[in-house]
Protein backbone atom coordinates (compact mmCIF):
# COMPACT_ATOMS: atom_id res chain seq x y z
CA UNK A 1 0.00 0.00 0.00
CA UNK A 2 1.21 3.47 -0.81
CA UNK A 3 2.50 5.04 2.41
CA UNK A 4 0.95 8.41 1.46
CA UNK A 5 -2.50 6.91 0.81
CA UNK A 6 -5.22 7.70 3.30
CA UNK A 7 -8.88 6.75 3.42
CA UNK A 8 -11.05 9.53 2.03
CA UNK A 9 -14.84 9.80 2.10
CA UNK A 10 -14.85 9.20 -1.65
CA UNK A 11 -12.77 6.01 -1.28
CA UNK A 12 -14.98 4.80 1.57
CA UNK A 13 -18.10 5.45 -0.51
CA UNK A 14 -16.57 3.46 -3.38
CA UNK A 15 -15.86 0.59 -0.98
CA UNK A 16 -19.46 0.60 0.22
CA UNK A 17 -20.70 0.66 -3.40
CA UNK A 18 -18.49 -2.35 -4.14
CA UNK A 19 -19.84 -4.25 -1.15
CA UNK A 20 -23.50 -3.71 -2.10
CA UNK A 21 -25.46 -1.25 -4.28
CA UNK A 22 -27.96 -0.79 -1.41
CA UNK A 23 -26.24 1.63 0.99
CA UNK A 24 -27.85 0.13 4.11
CA UNK A 25 -26.87 -3.42 3.14
CA UNK A 26 -23.36 -2.20 2.30
CA UNK A 27 -23.03 -0.70 5.76
CA UNK A 28 -24.18 -3.92 7.37
CA UNK A 29 -21.71 -5.94 5.29
CA UNK A 30 -18.90 -3.53 6.16
CA UNK A 31 -19.61 -3.87 9.89
CA UNK A 32 -19.81 -7.67 9.61
CA UNK A 33 -16.50 -7.84 7.74
CA UNK A 34 -14.76 -5.50 10.21
CA UNK A 35 -16.13 -7.45 13.18
CA UNK A 36 -14.98 -10.74 11.67
CA UNK A 37 -11.52 -9.30 10.94
CA UNK A 38 -11.21 -8.19 14.57
CA UNK A 39 -12.19 -11.69 15.71
CA UNK A 40 -9.63 -13.24 13.36
CA UNK A 41 -6.81 -11.02 14.63
CA UNK A 42 -7.90 -11.48 18.24
CA UNK A 43 -7.98 -15.25 17.76
CA UNK A 44 -4.46 -15.13 16.40
CA UNK A 45 -3.30 -13.36 19.55
CA UNK A 46 -2.67 -9.93 18.03
CA UNK A 47 -2.35 -7.09 20.50
CA UNK A 48 -4.13 -4.44 18.36
CA UNK A 49 -6.81 -6.35 16.41
CA UNK A 50 -8.82 -3.18 15.66
CA UNK A 51 -5.81 -1.51 14.11
CA UNK A 52 -5.00 -4.57 11.99
CA UNK A 53 -8.63 -4.84 10.84
CA UNK A 54 -8.56 -1.18 9.78
CA UNK A 55 -5.23 -1.70 8.02
CA UNK A 56 -6.76 -4.63 6.11
CA UNK A 57 -9.80 -2.56 5.09
CA UNK A 58 -7.57 0.34 4.03
CA UNK A 59 -5.44 -1.95 1.85
CA UNK A 60 -8.49 -3.36 0.11
CA UNK A 61 -9.91 0.13 -0.37
CA UNK A 62 -6.62 1.50 -1.74
CA UNK A 63 -6.57 -1.22 -4.43
CA UNK A 64 -10.30 -1.12 -5.15
CA UNK A 65 -10.02 0.07 -8.76
CA UNK A 66 -7.79 -2.93 -9.57
CA UNK A 67 -9.89 -5.36 -7.51
CA UNK A 68 -13.17 -4.33 -9.18
CA UNK A 69 -11.79 -5.28 -12.60
CA UNK A 70 -10.49 -8.72 -11.58
CA UNK A 71 -12.33 -10.05 -8.53
CA UNK A 72 -15.59 -11.97 -8.66
CA UNK A 73 -17.22 -13.78 -5.78
CA UNK A 74 -17.80 -13.12 -2.10
CA UNK A 75 -16.21 -9.77 -1.25
CA UNK A 76 -15.71 -10.74 2.40
CA UNK A 77 -13.40 -13.59 1.37
CA UNK A 78 -11.14 -11.08 -0.36
CA UNK A 79 -10.77 -9.15 2.88
CA UNK A 80 -9.88 -12.36 4.74
CA UNK A 81 -7.16 -13.14 2.19
CA UNK A 82 -5.66 -9.69 2.67
CA UNK A 83 -5.95 -10.17 6.45
CA UNK A 84 -3.69 -13.23 6.17
CA UNK A 85 -1.00 -11.09 4.52
CA UNK A 86 -1.43 -8.34 7.12
CA UNK A 87 -1.05 -10.93 9.89
CA UNK A 88 2.16 -12.31 8.38
CA UNK A 89 3.60 -8.79 8.20
CA UNK A 90 2.51 -8.20 11.81
CA UNK A 91 4.43 -11.31 12.89
CA UNK A 92 7.55 -10.14 11.05
CA UNK A 93 7.53 -6.64 12.51
CA UNK A 94 7.21 -7.66 16.15
CA UNK A 95 10.07 -6.01 17.96
CA UNK A 96 12.67 -8.12 19.76
CA UNK A 97 12.97 -8.08 23.54
CA UNK A 98 15.27 -5.45 25.05
CA UNK A 99 18.77 -6.59 25.96
CA UNK A 100 19.08 -4.88 29.34
CA UNK A 101 16.76 -6.22 32.01
CA UNK A 102 15.76 -4.45 35.23
CA UNK A 103 16.45 -5.99 38.62
CA UNK A 104 14.40 -9.05 39.55
CA UNK A 105 12.13 -7.31 42.06
CA UNK A 106 11.46 -4.36 39.74
CA UNK A 107 10.84 -6.73 36.84
CA UNK A 108 8.47 -8.86 38.91
CA UNK A 109 6.49 -5.78 39.94
CA UNK A 110 6.40 -4.57 36.34
CA UNK A 111 5.25 -7.98 35.10
CA UNK A 112 2.49 -8.07 37.72
CA UNK A 113 1.32 -4.58 36.77
CA UNK A 114 1.32 -5.51 33.08
CA UNK A 115 -0.50 -8.78 33.79
CA UNK A 116 -3.27 -6.90 35.60
CA UNK A 117 -3.49 -4.35 32.81
CA UNK A 118 -3.64 -6.99 30.08
CA UNK A 119 -6.18 -9.13 31.91
CA UNK A 120 -8.37 -6.03 32.25
CA UNK A 121 -8.21 -5.59 28.46
CA UNK A 122 -9.60 -9.07 27.81
CA UNK A 123 -13.27 -9.40 27.00
CA UNK A 124 -15.41 -10.43 29.97
CA UNK A 125 -15.98 -13.81 28.34
CA UNK A 126 -12.26 -14.48 27.81
CA UNK A 127 -11.35 -13.24 31.28
CA UNK A 128 -14.00 -15.48 32.89
CA UNK A 129 -12.87 -18.46 30.82
CA UNK A 130 -9.23 -17.96 31.79
CA UNK A 131 -10.06 -17.55 35.47
CA UNK A 132 -12.27 -20.64 35.45
CA UNK A 133 -9.55 -22.61 33.69
CA UNK A 134 -6.97 -21.69 36.32
CA UNK A 135 -9.10 -20.86 39.32
CA UNK A 136 -11.03 -23.87 40.62
CA UNK A 137 -9.47 -25.48 43.68
CA UNK A 138 -9.66 -29.15 44.57
CA UNK A 139 -9.80 -30.38 40.99
CA UNK A 140 -7.08 -31.51 38.66
CA UNK A 141 -6.60 -29.43 35.53
CA UNK A 142 -8.01 -32.28 33.40
CA UNK A 143 -11.19 -32.54 35.51
CA UNK A 144 -11.57 -28.76 35.60
CA UNK A 145 -11.22 -28.47 31.82
CA UNK A 146 -13.62 -31.36 31.16
CA UNK A 147 -16.27 -29.73 33.37
CA UNK A 148 -15.67 -26.34 31.75
CA UNK A 149 -15.94 -27.79 28.23
CA UNK A 150 -19.22 -29.48 29.20
CA UNK A 151 -20.49 -26.20 30.70
CA UNK A 152 -19.68 -24.30 27.50
CA UNK A 153 -21.02 -27.07 25.26
CA UNK A 154 -17.77 -27.41 23.30
CA UNK A 155 -15.24 -30.17 22.87
CA UNK A 156 -12.26 -30.43 25.18
CA UNK A 157 -9.94 -29.74 22.25
CA UNK A 158 -11.88 -26.59 21.29
CA UNK A 159 -11.56 -25.41 24.90
CA UNK A 160 -7.82 -26.05 24.91
CA UNK A 161 -7.40 -24.09 21.68
CA UNK A 162 -9.49 -21.20 22.97
CA UNK A 163 -7.55 -21.01 26.25
CA UNK A 164 -4.25 -21.30 24.38
CA UNK A 165 -5.14 -18.40 22.09
CA UNK A 166 -6.18 -16.25 25.03
CA UNK A 167 -2.90 -17.05 26.79
CA UNK A 168 -0.83 -16.25 23.69
CA UNK A 169 -2.58 -12.90 23.28
CA UNK A 170 -2.12 -12.20 26.99
CA UNK A 171 1.58 -13.07 26.80
CA UNK A 172 2.10 -10.76 23.81
CA UNK A 173 0.23 -7.96 25.59
CA UNK A 174 2.37 -8.41 28.71
CA UNK A 175 5.61 -8.44 26.69
CA UNK A 176 4.57 -5.27 24.82
CA UNK A 177 3.57 -3.59 28.09
CA UNK A 178 6.91 -4.47 29.69
CA UNK A 179 8.82 -3.30 26.62
CA UNK A 180 6.89 -0.02 26.53
CA UNK A 181 7.55 0.52 30.26
CA UNK A 182 11.31 0.05 30.02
Amino acid sequence: MNKNWSLSQEAFDALLDWLDPDREQAGIKYEQIRSRLIKIFTGRGCIDPDELADETINRVTSKLTEIQKEFTGDRARYFFGVANKVHLEYLRRKTPQPQSAPTDSVRAELEYHCLERCIARLSEEDRALLLKDYGAKGQTQADRRKALADELGISLNALRIRVYRIRVGLKECIEKCIQDSL
